[in-house]
């Protein structure tokens, strides 16, 4: 029986840095042995509070992409009791940044409120309303912090880590991300675990990681979900449990997160800790694939190339192949595969990856 295999993967961080935390690779080999993966040794991605300027609804995907820059961003919280505070979030959720300044200026000076305070920082820090004023923002996140405002604490850790608005401190930054998790901020619980994963602003401490992130893994964080699934597979700081490194990735792929929708399609397609489900992992892999995830491209091609999962179709895998290729992902045993398609397939197969390549690739 063929199996999709997950290359192992290195557990580290780099605070700050993008990138997929766990490129996970299936490949389904052209013989009964499965041949040797090769391990790739990707970066946790961190939970940056990068704004991004809010449009109508429907709202975007849950699952964030890598972000360019830390610049923070702690989605300010509705204060249903207040219909002051709602006034200002509704303002800042349909784009009138101007107005939500307004508005949460005259709170936060008449009646000091917190979540104002917090949404007068995010003004500040992403340009929104006001021109980008970082020593603003810092000022307003640390009047909101210290007035309790667990988003506020995060997003003013994440100005510190990243130098904004002051020097380097990550110190302090520790400290906030310590108090905004145990008020029960995901993001801040998602990005300690990363510190002490990291083994550089902490001592590394595993255990302790995968307690931040089972906080964050239950409050909803996709990220948190797929890392803490990454634990129960590997056994890293947790007893290694196949069955809930499933469910944890099941749970992250129903929110879009494109690296656990991959490695669920591997554990759907083995029956790791789940039942096996050849058809749902194809279906996953292509989702990945259509949201440009270069694994699952490549891995949809060794499906459609050797019809392990699926019907075999060299012109779709042709085309999956060459748009992985273009991401970075090439393929020598896939090339070897595909060699002796037609002049007439292969032309189908490259007009397709080209036309695909157009049309998502930026």
């Amino acid at each position: 029986m063929k199996c999709l295999r997950p290359i192992g993967i290195a557990l580290g961080c780099t605070m700050l840095a993008s990138g997929a935390m766990a490129q996970l690779s299936i490949t389904p080999p052209p013989a009964q042995t499965p041949p040797p993966a090769k391990k790739e040794a990707p970066k946790p991605k961190v939970h940056s509070p990068v704004a991004k300027k809010p449009t109508p609804k429907p709202a975007a995907s849950a699952t964030p992409k890598p972000a360019a820059s830390p610049t923070p961003s702690p989605t300010p919280t509705q204060a249903v009791d207040d219909p002051n505070v709602d006034l200002v979030y509704g303002a800042y959720q349909r784009g009138m940044y101007k107005t939500a300044f307004d508005l949460a200026t005259a709170r936060a000076q008449n009646s000091n409120d917190a979540k104002a305070m917090t949404m007068l920082g995010e003004l500040y820090a992403n340009g929104l309303g006001v021109k980008r004023d970082y020593v603003k923002a810092d000022e307003w996140y640390k009047r909101a912090s210290d007035a309790g405002d667990r988003e506020a604490m995060f997003a003013l850790a994440m100005m510190k880590i990243a130098g904004r608005g002051g020097a380097v401190d990550k110190d302090a930054a520790v400290k906030l991300l310590a108090s905004s998790a145990k008020l029960g901020e995901p993001k801040a619980a998602y990005n300690l675990a990363l510190l002490y994963l990291d083994g550089q602003t902490l001592p590394q401490d595993l255990r302790r990681s995968a307690e931040l992130l089972r906080m964050a893994a239950d409050a909803g964080s996709p990220e948190a979900q797929y890392a803490l699934a990454t634990f129960y597979k590997e056994g890293t700081g947790v007893p290694k449990d196949l069955e809930k490194a499933a469910r944890l990735l099941q749970a992250a792929s129903l929110a879009d997160n494109v690296d656990a929708e991959v490695e669920y399609a591997i554990a759907l397609y083995n029956g790791s800790g789940t039942p096996r489900n050849v058809p749902a992992a194809v279906a996953l892999l292509r989702k990945a694939a259509r949201q440009n995830s270069a694994i699952a491209q490549n891995r949809l091609a060794h499906v459609l190339a050797t019809g392990a999962g699926a019907p075999a179709d060299k012109v779709e895998a042709l085309k999956w192949h060459m748009v992985a290729k273009t991401a970075g992902k090439g393929d020598p045993d896939l090339d070897d595969i595909l060699a002796d398609m037609s002049p007439e397939d292969r032309a189908k197969g490259e007009a397709a990856a080209r036309k695909w390549i157009g049309n998502n690739v930026k």
